[in-house]
């Protein structure tokens, strides 16, 4: 069986899933992906896949910063991907196709400038997320940025017990597999990827970061 993405079990929580993410977080996650798209995005017309990039704040802004890009929005979740086709502007609906899918859906010859992944390698366990990062970094020009905004390792107590909510209430609303955030830097640095710029948030919580 080809790897999959958590799908339709983030249908459940697609029309709250932002609501509910503000209430908790504030704009720090939305802080955290702003700050990544500025340090990383290519200058010009870039050809970027955004992977599993939920109801599509993401896409505008990535729009609103480089007007000329060319993007795949690839997202395992049906309602998702509907709430993000409403996102974008009437103009640039040429610059973006949208695909129900994984990362077992892009063609082997596909190549992007750019790869952002907002919030989702945390959803895996160690071994499945090994295995997405291995076929994205497949998916990458020479070179190319790769922009995370993520959880990092909690420092507190209460930090500690806010991830370990979120994740008992993930588990059971849209089946995840992670239990606990997974080895998300040794992972990538495995594949000989180093972080060139870094931010935190949220009391260190919530870390923006450029790979390359």
């Amino acid at each position: 069986m080809p790897p999959t993405l958590p799908d339709s079990g983030f249908d459940r929580v697609a029309a709250f899933y932002d609501p509910l993410a503000q209430l908790v977080y504030g704009r720090a996650l939305l802080a955290a992906q702003q700050a990544a798209l500025v340090a990383g995005l290519p200058a010009g017309a870039p050809r970027v896949l955004v992977i599993g990039g939920g109801t599509g704040w993401v896409l505008t802004e990535v729009l609103r910063q480089r007007p000329w890009a060319q993007v795949l929005y690839l997202e395992a979740s049906p309602r998702m991907l509907d709430r993000a086709r409403r996102q974008v502007p009437t103009g640039a609906a040429a610059q973006v196709e949208f695909r129900l899918g994984t990362e077992a859906t892009l063609d082997p010859a596909e190549r992007f400038e750019v790869i952002v992944t907002f919030f989702l390698l945390d959803l895996f366990e160690a071994g499945r997320l090994r295995r997405l990062v291995a076929r994205l970094h497949q998916a990458r020009q020479p070179n190319a940025p790769w922009l995370l905004a993520d959880f990092a390792a909690p420092r507190t107590w209460w930090q500690r017990g806010l991830l370990a909510a979120m994740y008992g209430f993930f588990r059971a609303t849209t089946g995840i597999s992670a239990r606990s955030l997974p080895p998300i830097h040794q992972t990538m640095a495995s594949l000989g990827l180093r972080p060139v710029q870094e931010q935190r948030f949220f009391g260190g919580m919530v870390e923006a970061v450029v790979w390359q």
